[in-house]
């Protein structure tokens, strides 16, 4: 019972890191990455008396952190009563009270549910107040450039000890199991979970200042670690390194064993599953639409890659070492081969799901640097595809196995080395025939050994590269974040007597900026008719903005532009159609928008 107890142990830890895992992945959804829409006082605004509190309004819930909001007067002196709050989708300023005649400066960095902060800074006046400028401090600059490189650099540091602790495992389990007793490979796996500790520590202590924009001096400071651990983002990276340190004892033990026992491969198996979904249940997937298939996705995307790339390392480690016995390769190859190419196609399928997420249309591909970080990764990985092709089809041509014609009660094995044939043929014909089939392999296997270690070598610096490009992408905001959706929706005209007919609305793109507004007025049949008048609107109500007249040109019976209508900033804006139908009645349509 002694002996069962460390085992139960950390197969509850992995239990725990699993549920932990889920309860991110079922959480609300978000709106894949904050952005300020509205502020009170307005940007800009000129008020006859000091407000007792400032007031920001996200697109989504943020949490302050390490971050901050504050308000500085014209001389950079704090002039807020105390800490901000969180407050649903809005930040609180509190201030202090008689604030006098003056131009003040309202700095903020907070954090979204991506993990990802938001900066910026406006200003309003009181009184004869001279405006400050928005750019006239530096506390609401961009992230540390040093922390800004580091961060990625720990993530991918992460992701490729990741690749050695799981994926050289994997590969023995299920294409070699005589590599248990490799030191080389035992190296690898443990210098694997050493950079997965050391990438979630790093990224935990950096976490602290890429929130706060603050430097490397920073990393150890109390503020800022204590905010880091009481995120989501922050517990992932502490409940990682306990992961490692279990999956570390599971593995120790394997090697001194010389191989792995059903309890250690369960035990074993669960916490790298609980690795896995550290990584994937932070950052994008746990915000945006559709929460609980984003984290799948990220999971599956994650587990795809530590085998195939830690399985190539593996091979580059161990079975095509020019000591190796060429048996050895001919046994390995065919079922990593296999292993390989569902890992390929789960890669393909999950990274199409993330990033039609991400992304959300083709423009955002060349618009954004989300969107062309993305392309050359796909690039990179059209290359990978193409290097592990050739392989594969060396594979399959000399150490695949060519099913025989069947014959009655009898039927060669579909590999000459796998399980099913460690028992000895009884005909010595067809004995004969796979023994010399194996000696065939052995042979081939041999010859090109020098060149199958040259085509995975390729595949396995590429997959780095890969890698690096997807540390970068993890902490770059989504695209679908950074570009704005244009309106296109029809809605009902309501009049006194009910609904009179319909009103097409596009506006695109629906940026800050100057648009291009198209308006159909359709009958009940759903016919363009032409109205007496015709009068839009747009409102911004938090910001006390507008009404604003949009002027409007026919473009046709039932059809009117506005083209070059300007909406004056950010925001969730209004657009309201007034129509006169006839002498008698008149309806109205209205829609609501968000500019970014």
């Amino acid at each position: 019972m002694r002996r069962r107890a460390p085992g139960a142990l950390l197969l509850l830890l992995g239990l725990l890191g699993l549920w932990s895992a889920a309860g991110v992945a079922t959480a609300p959804p978000a709106a894949a990455h904050a952005e300020l829409v509205s502020t009170d006082p307005a940007e800009g605004a000129r008020l006859p008396e000091a407000p007792d509190r400032v007031t920001l309004t996200f697109t989504e819930g943020v949490s302050l952190g390490a971050g901050y909001a504050r308000v500085l007067d014209a001389s950079g002196e704090r002039v807020d009563a105390g800490d901000a709050t969180v407050e649903g989708d809005s930040v609180v300023v509190p201030l202090r009270a008689d604030l006098p005649d003056d131009g003040y400066l309202v700095t903020y960095r907070v954090v979204s549910a991506d993990s990802h902060p938001i900066s910026g800074a406006f200003s309003f006046a009181v009184g004869d107040g001279e405006l400050v400028a928005a750019d006239a401090t530096a506390e609401a600059g961009d992230t540390d450039p040093v922390v800004g490189a580091a961060l990625p650099a720990a993530r991918w540091l992460g992701f490729a000890g990741l690749s050695l602790a799981i994926g050289v495992p994997v590969l023995l389990l299920t294409a070699w199991p005589e590599g248990w007793a490799s030191a080389r490979l035992r190296r690898m796996t443990t210098g694997g979970l050493v950079a997965v500790a050391v990438g979630a520590a790093l990224s935990f202590v950096l976490q602290g200042p890429y929130a706060a924009g603050s430097g490397l001096p920073t990393v150890a400071d109390p503020a800022l670690l204590g905010p880091t651990a009481a995120s989501g983002n922050g517990a992932a990276h502490l409940v990682r390194i306990v992961l490692v340190a279990a999956l570390a004892v599971v593995l120790r033990t394997v090697w001194r064993r010389g191989s792995p026992a059903l309890p250690d491969v369960l035990a074993g198996g669960v916490l790298a599953l609980a690795l896995v979904g550290t990584v994937a249940a932070v950052g994008h997937p746990v915000a945006g639409p559709m929460p609980g298939l984003a984290v799948t996705a990220a999971a599956v995307h994650v587990a795809a890659m530590v085998v195939w790339l830690g399985g190539l390392a593996g091979l580059l480690g161990g079975v095509l070492r020019e000591d190796a016995p060429a048996a050895d390769v001919a046994r390995a190859l065919p079922p990593f081969s296999r292993l390989a190419a569902g890992s390929v196609t789960a890669l393909v399928v999950t990274g199409v799901v993330q990033s039609v997420r991400e992304v959300g249309s083709p423009a955002a591909l060349v618009t954004t640097t989300y969107g062309w970080v993305l392309l050359a990764k796909l690039a990179l990985v059209l290359l990978l595809l193409a290097a592990a092709g050739v392989s594969r089809v060396w594979v399959q041509q000399h150490l695949g196995v060519r099913r025989p014609r069947p014959t009655p009660r009898r039927r060669v094995t579909a590999h000459a080395f796998s399980a099913s044939s460690a028992e000895p043929e009884r005909d010595p014909v067809v004995a004969s025939a796979a023994g010399a089939r194996a000696e065939a392999q052995a042979a081939a296997a041999a010859a090109e050994r020098p060149a199958l270690r040259r085509s995975v070598l390729v595949e396995l610096a590429v997959g780095l590269v890969v890698l690096a490009l997807s540390a970068v992408l993890v902490g770059t905001p989504p695209a679908r974040a950074e570009v704005a959706q244009p309106v296109d929706v029809t809605l009902p005209v309501q009049t006194a007597a009910g609904q009179d007919g319909s009103v097409q609305v596009s506006v695109d793109p629906a940026a800050a900026g100057a648009n291009t507004l198209h308006l159909y007025l359709l009958d009940e049949r759903g016919q363009l008719t032409q109205p007496v008048d015709i009068r839009v609107t747009l409102t911004e109500e938090a910001q006390e903005i507008g009404p604003i007249d949009v002027a409007l040109e026919p473009a046709g019976p039932g059809h009117y532009v506005g083209d070059g209508m300007a909406i004056p900033g950010a925001g969730t804006w209004t657009l309201a159609v007034t129509v006169r139908l006839d002498e008698f009645t008149a309806g109205t349509a209205t829609t609501t928008f968000p500019v970014r």
